[in-house]
């Protein structure tokens, strides 16, 4: 399994999910500490997307043919 690919099926959905998780625990009144670091767990998932965004998904054998 090469890095594209692993980036594609666990990195990138990995990161937004962070982000969903992160603006989650911004919006309960209940656990201090996840209300605390809630902003810092979307910060690095928004991060961690705009990198994964970046990386091209692999190409097939018939697509790289004109």
């Amino acid at each position: 399994m090469t890095f594209r690919a692993i980036n594609q099926k666990y990195l990138a959905p990995g990161a937004q999910l962070l982000m969903i998780f992160g603006i989650i625990a911004l919006c309960q009144p209940w656990n201090l500490f996840l209300h605390r670091y809630g902003l810092t767990m979307t910060l690095i998932g928004l991060i961690a997307f705009m990198i994964t965004s970046k990386v091209p998904p692999e190409q097939n054998a018939d697509e790289s043919r004109p």
